[in-house]
């Protein structure tokens, strides 16, 4: 997995730890953590350091969500929930935490890792089911945080606002790159023409020198025929006609000889490897046909918890075909309306129409429905030998060896799982592809080939995202989970945000006026019991003054 990784780590480094999926990459941070032992080699660091390591999954975690929030210094750990979005947690009774979303446990042990006051971070997947509000406030302390942070992640929006490095991690060796994530795809590119440069100048001295021993061998082999002809009577009169051809062909032998060696010590010397082409993904869906204009929609759709309202009084529809992206704050519902349309929610309130006979595919964000004792084929299920073969394949062309169908699900990284459930769906053929955080623990070659694919998949999309280039990349439309609500918008998400931000400076904007026409309203009324030669008159007018340009720059 590792061999012979060598690299250091300044103490205000931002580094981004990338790397195809199963390359090692959390293997790496457990061993710097110290949670694993490395086979050989060493790690030095500084004594006092103090790791605060935020692991792959909270999935995977065995964490104890109340007992550990009773445990912490409250204040300082409720401000850090506060400022991530979760609002009077020490109020939350043991029903709200069996529902918590996967972004709301994120927050929690982000918020339980600043409170124990790391001196350095290690973040494995750290935007995984955040929220934009939850991402934004990472950058921001990341930026203002001490000490040196590694992460790994595949979210390109959050590597490119922090990262200043990049660590490349590949066949179990480091390349280390400056820079953020879009600079190190820049000069990763142009490392890679110029040694594919190298290797065909090299390919091309190499088949120069091979021939020329070629024509050495050519003439080498006609000396030891001319070395062995009898020849006239005349000719075997010729003292050393024999030995001449031998002794010529035995010089050629040597000289054959000895550019061989100079070439293989050359070769070895500056070997200069052909790149690596990007691993072949190909993401292919079926689609039996259309079922009808509209798919869903709902009717003054509500649901709570308790006494504890999700949303309410919500109506909206899906069509056939559309490609509809999810959005809202952690703990707004999204994932509970999902299981809902799945039928595993019920509804509270209102209607929840689908169009009947729909085959509904859905990959969720919970990883623990993979038996972990399987092995990959065995997770898909009863296959005929037919299936088999499709899905040898499909696990082929989603980038995974061919090997991986034999082994078990608990050997693979959370990145290949995530493959082998999108596998599970490509075996068989749907109406309507329900994606909960499908970018989650994907390399970025597998996130990209999977936005493509699904531009072109016709059937319809339902997805849940917090990758904002893949949700812009996609989505024609959205629904938008505020104030307690349901609502669409026929805007992709860069439209919604710019629409968002227009309204808000709008608003801010009005107030401002309106504080302004106060003040100038209270000056009037000030001046009006004042003479010009009054000492508070020209105070007064100045200001009158100041306050009639700013209202006219804001109108």
């Amino acid at each position: 997995v590792l061999n012979g990784v060598n690299f250091d780590i300044k103490s205000n480094a931002r580094i981004g730890l990338v790397g195809y999926n199963g390359t090692g990459k959390t293997t790496l941070a457990n061993i710097i953590s110290g949670k694993s032992m490395a086979d050989v080699g060493t790690i030095e660091t500084n004594q006092s350091l103090k790791i605060g390591y935020l692991t792959q999954s909270v999935e995977y975690q065995l964490f104890d969500y109340q007992k550990g929030l009773l445990e912490v210094d409250n204040k300082e750990y409720l401000e850090v929930a506060s400022h991530l979005g979760l609002e009077k947690v020490y109020q939350w009774d043991d029903e709200r935490f069996l529902h918590l979303s996967g972004g709301e446990k994120i927050k929690i042990v982000l918020a339980q890792i600043w409170n124990l006051k790391p001196n350095f971070l290690i973040l494995d997947e750290p935007t995984n089911h955040l929220d934009l509000q939850g991402i934004n406030w990472l950058i921001d302390e990341l930026k203002n945080f001490k000490g040196p942070v590694i992460i790994i992640s595949h979210d390109r929006y959050f590597l490119d606002a922090i990262a200043t490095s990049i660590i490349e991690l590949e066949d179990g060796v480091v390349q280390e790159y400056e820079g953020n994530y879009s600079q190190y795809r820049n000069e990763k590119e142009i490392r890679k023409k110029n040694q594919q440069q190298h290797y065909e100048e090299q390919q091309k001295y190499k088949q120069k020198i091979e021939n020329q021993m070629d024509q050495l061998k050519a003439w080498s082999e006609k000396g030891h025929r001319e070395s062995t002809k009898g020849g006239t009577p005349s000719e075997r009169r010729q003292i050393g006609f024999k030995e001449y051809h031998r002794k010529k062909a035995k010089k050629m032998d040597n000289q054959i000889k000895s550019k061989m060696k100079r070439l293989e010590k050359e070769l070895d010397r500056n070997k200069v490897c052909k790149p690596k082409d990007d691993p072949s993904l190909a993401f292919q869906f079926q689609f039996e046909g259309r079922r009808g204009k509209r798919v869903l929609e709902a009717k003054n759709l509500g649901k709570s918890f308790n006494a504890k309202v999700i949303f309410n009084n919500s109506q909206f529809y899906i069509k056939h075909g559309e490609k509809i992206g999810i959005i809202g704050p952690n703990g707004c519902g999204k994932t509970t309306f999902i299981r809902m349309i799945l039928d595993e929610e019920s509804i509270t309130e209102g209607e929840l129409w689908k169009s009947q006979n729909l085959k509904i595919a859905y990959l969720s964000q919970n990883l623990l429905d993979l038996n972990p004792e399987q092995t990959v084929l065995e997770s898909f299920g009863p296959l005929k030998r037919d299936e088999i073969y499709s899905a040898r394949t499909l696990i082929a062309n989603i980038g995974l060896p061919r090997e991986m169908a034999e082994k078990k699900i608990q050997s693979l990284s959370l990145g290949q799982r995530i493959r082998v459930k999108i596998v599970d769906m490509l075996l068989k053929e749907y109406d309507i592809l329900i994606l909960d955080e499908p970018t989650n623990h994907l390399d970025l070659p597998s996130r990209e080939q999977l936005e493509n694919t699904l531009k072109d998949y016709a059937g319809t999309i339902i997805t849940v995202s917090h990758d904002y280039y893949f949700i812009n990349s996609i989505c024609d439309a959205l629904l938008v989970f505020e104030q307690n609500k349901i609502k669409r918008v026929e805007n992709n998400l860069h439209e919604y945000q710019q629409t968002k931000n227009s309204n808000h400076n709008l608003k801010q904007k009005k107030e401002e006026l309106m504080i302004i026409e106060n003040r100038l309203t209270t000056i009037l009324g000030e001046l009006s019991l004042l003479t010009p030669s009054d000492t508070k008159y020209t105070e007064l007018d100045s200001q009158f003054k100041e306050l009639l340009k700013m209202k006219k720059k804001l109108s």
